[in-house]
């Protein structure tokens, strides 16, 4: 919210005290946005907080009842963007609006965080954590690259088969404007769902999940941090005109749905085949060589 307040900020002085007024009114649709993101955050943390069957304890449950009820409420929010899909991308291209240097230079920096900088981040963290024997920082690198991986499948598939065009495409005019399979041959027409957001919140979710094994009680902290993160991943797509708010909301869906699976299958399936080959495998230095020795 503080970076919002900073652009609107900047307008109002480059253009004068004028447009304060204009600015409030068509930034109504970057705010409104942002507060229907976060209010599903209650439901998010709720569907994380340890309790008994969850990834915490290393359960065998893949899914359990809070699962159904953020995926209800992320799926409502979806169906809810739809119809003002358009109005809100017509008030984020306003000229005033996409004139402010500071939400561009913002906008680009928070996209290239989500993608590739969630995998190389991931794919860093699980090197360093195996080069320093670092077992907990290892295992958030492995399991949020898997998350992201996973989110990235999924998200591709559907956009593939949604066919859906981007806002730019038909100049902010027609949300509704999908057909089968047109996603596969076209970038242009791959807007639904969103991988960025995807990929933001894939990582944010493993991040949550995986803090209440380190931190159970800091969860409150953790999860806020992380989530609105990825929801600025989710309104510079917007701000950009590559995506609708619905594309988003499913993005963000996919994300965090990866996320609390990936940790929680990891931590319930331990002897499951890539962290046994990924975590469990070590090189131990003898006296004529070497050998690769199986931890887990």
């Amino acid at each position: 919210m503080f970076l919002l307040l900073k652009g609107f900020i900047q307008i109002a002085a480059n253009n004068g005290p004028r447009v304060i007024t204009r600015v409030i009114t068509r930034g109504v649709a970057l705010i409104g946005a942002l507060v229907v993101a976060l209010t599903s955050m209650s439901s998010i943390v709720r569907g994380q907080t340890p309790m008994r069957g969850d990834s915490i304890h290393a359960a065998q449950t893949l899914f359990t009842w809070r699962d159904g009820v953020l995926a209800a409420a992320l799926a409502g929010t979806t169906i809810v963007m739809f119809p003002i899909d358009r109005a809100t991308a017509r008030r984020l291209q306003d000229s005033t609006t996409q004139a402010n240097r500071f939400f561009k230079n913002a906008s680009r920096d928070v996209q290239y965080v989500a993608d590739p900088g969630s995998i190389v981040i991931g794919v860093s963290m699980y090197g360093v954590g195996r080069a320093l024997h670092w077992a907990d920082f290892a295992d958030l690198g492995l399991h949020g690259t898997e998350a992201v991986a996973v989110s990235g499948t999924m998200t591709a598939l559907i956009k593939g088969l949604a066919g859906r065009s981007r806002p730019y495409v038909s100049s902010d005019t027609n949300a509704h404007d999908f057909r089968l399979g047109r996603g596969f041959t076209s970038g242009g027409y791959a807007s639904f769902p969103s991988g960025h957001t995807s990929a933001a919140f894939a990582a944010a979710a493993a991040v949550t999940s995986e803090s209440q094994r380190w931190w159970p009680h800091r969860t409150w902290l953790v999860a806020p941090a992380m989530y609105g993160g990825a929801t600025l991943v989710g309104l510079s797509r917007m701000y950009n005109n590559a995506h609708w708010a619905s594309d988003v909301v499913l993005g963000a869906a996919i994300g965090t749905f990866s996320g609390i699976k990936v940790v929680r299958y990891s931590h319930g399936h331990s002897d499951n085949f890539i962290d046994r080959t990924l975590l469990g495998l070590r090189v131990v230095p003898l006296a004529d060589g070497v050998a690769v020795v199986l931890t887990r």
